[in-house]
């Protein structure tokens, strides 16, 4: 069985999840990988077949998307180009995490697929949504479209949707409380978060920073490069999370049994959306900048810890899949 395994490197959670269930793909069949997008920090050991630019939306320093900059680096040409290219009539099963040329050489050609993703859990009405009309619920539902899909989301809203891909390096950890925080805002400035956690002299912070080629310290805040393997410690040891509005990074700290802070980012209707659903299950969240000091405030002296049973259910996503497809 020749399976190509399509995932969206714009953004660290995709590639994680991909490299738990690239070794069982593995054991059904010849799996070729395909990788488009620029903004991962988590790298992924293995070969890849096809690597391409693809379009994804770059994270600013400001709390949001740097959409002039993602569009002025854009080139729809090569995308159009690497859709019409891509050979996928060549796989018996097409897999995808949210990555458009796949998605839409698969559509141009008739080729059935299946979107195994976090973003697919919004294909359901029954999946937590903010209020309103918004531009990003119609990006979610165009950007990969796909013929079959599996969703993940923090609850099984619907009979499609599983619980997260915890990954068996965090599976493996064994948490304690040290007594830090771990800090990761991508879209957010050094200099802003520092402002921030620098009023809060006695607690001890340990930021992972997108924006810093070099580890240093100021005052009561270690920064570091993101570095997969110290941010799984430094989570595993911590009392709790701050952190943006993704997905499996607030799913590993509930799964850990951390205290949650999530400060989505504005105007992307996707992490507005995980935030809804996190507060649901306990977490604090920041919905405006106005906001942050006093919810942080909050959070340190106030929140709970939240433990979530996450059951490892990845194996047996994998075989339904190749059982319905081969």
């Amino acid at each position: 069985m020749k399976i190509l395994y399509a995932i969206q490197g714009t953004g660290n959670g995709h590639v994680s999840r991909a490299r738990e269930i690239i070794p069982i793909l593995k054991k059904y069949g010849e799996l070729d990988i395909l990788i488009s997008g620029t903004q991962a920090d988590v790298n992924l050991d293995e070969e890849i077949k096809y690597q391409f630019k693809g379009f994804g939306f770059d994270f600013g320093t400001k709390g949001g998307i740097d959409y002039r900059g993602s569009f002025r680096k854009a080139d729809f040409s090569q995308l159009i180009k690497d859709i019409r290219n891509l050979p996928v009539k060549d796989y018996d099963l097409v897999i995808n995490d949210f990555e458009p040329v796949t998605a839409w050489s698969c559509k141009l050609r008739g080729k059935k697929s299946v979107a195994l993703s976090h973003q697919s859990a919004f294909l359901s009405p029954k999946t937590p949504i903010i209020s309103g009309i918004h531009l990003g619920a119609i990006i979610l539902k165009n950007y990969a479209p796909a013929t079959d899909k599996v969703g993940f989301h923090f609850e099984r809203y619907d009979d499609f949707i599983r619980t997260p891909v915890i990954r068996s390096e965090i599976r493996n950890l064994k948490p304690e409380n040290l007594g830090h925080y771990t800090v990761y805002l991508p879209a957010y400035s050094d200099e802003f978060i520092l402002k921030k956690l620098s009023k809060h002299p006695g607690q001890k912070f340990q930021v992972f920073s997108k924006h810093t080629r070099e580890d240093y310290s100021q005052e009561n805040v270690e920064v570091y490069k993101v570095n997969n393997k110290k941010f799984n410690q430094s989570l595993a040891k911590s009392e709790g999370l701050l952190t943006g509005g993704g997905f499996e990074g607030p799913a590993e700290a509930l799964f850990l049994g951390k205290k949650l802070l999530c400060v989505p980012m504005f105007h992307q209707y996707e992490q507005q959306c995980n935030a809804l659903a996190a507060e649901k299950m306990g977490a604090t969240v920041i919905w405006s900048e106005k906001e942050f000091d006093q919810k942080l405030n909050h959070w340190l002296k106030n929140a709970e810890p939240i433990q979530v049973n996450f059951p490892d259910e990845t194996e047996e996503v994998i075989k339904n899949l190749i059982e319905k497809y081969s």
